[in-house]
């Protein structure tokens, strides 16, 4: 039996119903057509599928669409602004944080948390904050220096 849920994405109202077994991330990819947030693993094991709910980095592998009934999500789509990157966002282009792009998304959004309860991180700080999503492609250098220069510039 379908249950129906509301909540924001992006700061857009979402309402659907779904079935109750239904995860996260095949409800922002399928339903929401929202395709930033990957399906790697499907275990929690890579990060790729990471949105902000309620202002909190969470895999959205990890939880049911119905958990987020009535809550905010955002997602890598719901970053930019009126065109303008968000500074995480700009600071992976700048420093050549991704290749081939399929665990930025969730990168990016694991790296805001990670600023958000530490605007001021070490590189070892940085590195453990980012233990839960994995890259195959950077070797990690490139991200751990977007981090630090978005960091810079939230203090500027």
């Amino acid at each position: 039996m379908k249950r129906k849920i509301a909540l924001h994405i992006n700061a857009k109202p979402y309402t659907d119903e779904v079935e109750p077994r239904l995860l996260l991330v095949h409800y922002l990819r399928e339903v929401a057509g929202l395709t930033g947030p990957h399906i790697g693993c499907e275990t929690s094991i890579c990060g790729a599928c990471t949105v902000m709910l309620d202002g909190k980095a969470v895999k959205s592998c990890t939880m049911f669409a119905v958990q987020a009934d009535g809550r905010h999500l955002t997602t890598i789509e719901g970053l930019a602004s009126n065109g303008k990157l968000d500074a995480m966002q700009e600071a992976f282009w700048n420093e050549h944080a991704l290749q081939c792009g399929f665990c930025t998304p969730g990168m990016i959004l694991s790296a805001k948390q990670l600023l958000a309860d530490n605007p001021h991180p070490t590189d070892a700080e940085i590195r453990h904050g980012l233990e839960g999503n994995l890259c195959r492609c950077t070797g990690y250098q490139h991200i751990v220096n977007a981090v630090r220069t978005a960091a810079g510039k939230a203090e500027a």
